[in-house]
């Protein structure tokens, strides 16, 4: 049998929809043509699989639902699809350029920090009135910058007690600093 009548018979056991092994060996063939095209097209491996993905579902989903009327023809429906993908992945690229040209100045523009001005004084007062153990928690978590489990291998604690523990203070400290949690 030739390729073309191999193709056909792929493409009528699809339409059936009884045949997933059909549909393996549709993969089979198509994906390493799908791929090439995408690697000289869009010049990027990645963009090139995830072409091969998409062409692919499109592909079944049109064999699926009988949309090809000649099944001898499933290349050339095939690097059709692939065609009118990359042409769409272009023109979302260019789209996004003239967005990017119109309104990019507006993005590059540094955010004002919406947070009020942290009172160090009160910070440190709240602090200071923790008990040993939460402001010990705190102090190594926030300002040594040590892990959970450092923390706790130094207390003698489990994790969950000093993730307990931390919450709890981290609550006292909103609570004393006058934060709307």
């Amino acid at each position: 049998m030739d390729l073309e009548l191999e193709d056909a018979d792929l493409v009528r056991q699809i339409s059936s929809g009884s045949d997933r092994e059909a549909e393996a060996e549709l993969f089979r063939r198509m994906a390493p043509r799908i791929r090439l095209y995408g690697l000289r097209h869009l010049r990027d491996q990645h963009a090139a699989e995830d072409l091969v993905q998409q062409v692919l579902i499109t592909t079944l989903e049109a064999l699926r639902a009988g949309r090809l009327r000649e099944p001898e023809k499933l290349a050339s429906f095939v690097l059709g699809t692939c065609r009118m993908s990359v042409l769409d992945l272009r023109r979302g690229a260019q789209r996004k350029e003239r967005l990017l040209e119109k309104f990019g100045a507006d993005l590059l523009r540094p955010v004002q920090p919406s947070r009020p001005h942290l009172d160090h004084e009160q910070l440190t007062r709240c602090v200071q009135n923790l008990k040993e153990r939460e402001r010990a928690v705190v102090v190594m978590t926030f300002y040594d910058e040590q892990t959970g489990a450092d923390v706790a291998r130094f207390l003698g604690l489990s994790d969950a007690n000093v993730r307990v523990i931390r919450h709890r203070a981290i609550h006292q400290l909103r609570d004393c600093m006058g934060v709307i949690a």
